[in-house]
């Protein structure tokens, strides 16, 4: 399994980036984080990563924007379920969508669940394709970045602990760093 993620990563991250952000729920962010953690320990070049992941994102945003545009209404209006809530619904969209659709689109790549369902909810709503298109690739490229370099500065770091101080010491500072986050959620919770 090693090897095959080794020798084809860069395609499974393209394809896993693109569904998920086509509208297929998948793990694209965690493709993206793996991709950067192999890239940290030689396996590909940092800019590859970046580059394929952000491609993948500006491509699979675009077919789920054109798969709401051209077949999204008529799929939500003949879906009995949500035939009522979606009548109720998508003025509302359609507004937000005029009035804040460029940041919504940018944003939405940060945020799991929008990032599943944003391009959609854009071709549905009619919002202009060049102004998703525009603000689309800027989201990709920009969460692109930032994932995989975040990624990548903390897989370096892990590798040289573990080579510095060995596992069990690096598998120790772990747990007690999710202790002392379960101890700080819990002080900090009102009662």
């Amino acid at each position: 399994m090693t090897q095959l993620l080794i020798h084809h990563g860069l395609i499974i991250l393209f394809a896993v980036v693109a569904a998920e952000s086509a509208g297929v729920p998948l793990p694209g962010e965690t493709v993206v984080i793996a991709a950067a953690v192999l890239s940290s320990q030689g396996y590909y070049s940092l800019w590859s990563v970046i580059v394929v992941s952000a491609l993948a994102a500006i491509v699979g945003d675009n077919a789920g924007y054109w798969i709401g545009r051209r077949g999204g209404r008529a799929l939500l209006e003949r879906t009995p379920l949500i035939r009522d809530y979606f009548d109720r619904v998508l003025p509302a969209a359609e507004q937000f969508f005029d009035k804040h659709g460029p940041k919504a689109v940018f944003l939405a790549r940060f945020v799991s669940v929008l990032r599943v369902t944003s391009a959609w909810v854009a071709g549905i709503s009619r919002m202009r394709w060049w102004s998703f298109l525009i603000w689309n690739a800027a989201g990709g490229i920009v969460w692109a970045v930032l994932v995989t370099v975040i990624a990548y500065e903390f897989g370096r770091t892990v590798a040289d602990a573990i080579g510095r101080y060995g596992l069990f010491v690096a598998l120790g500072a772990i747990v007690l760093g999710a202790i002392a986050l379960i101890i700080f959620r819990r002080t900090r919770r009102p009662s």
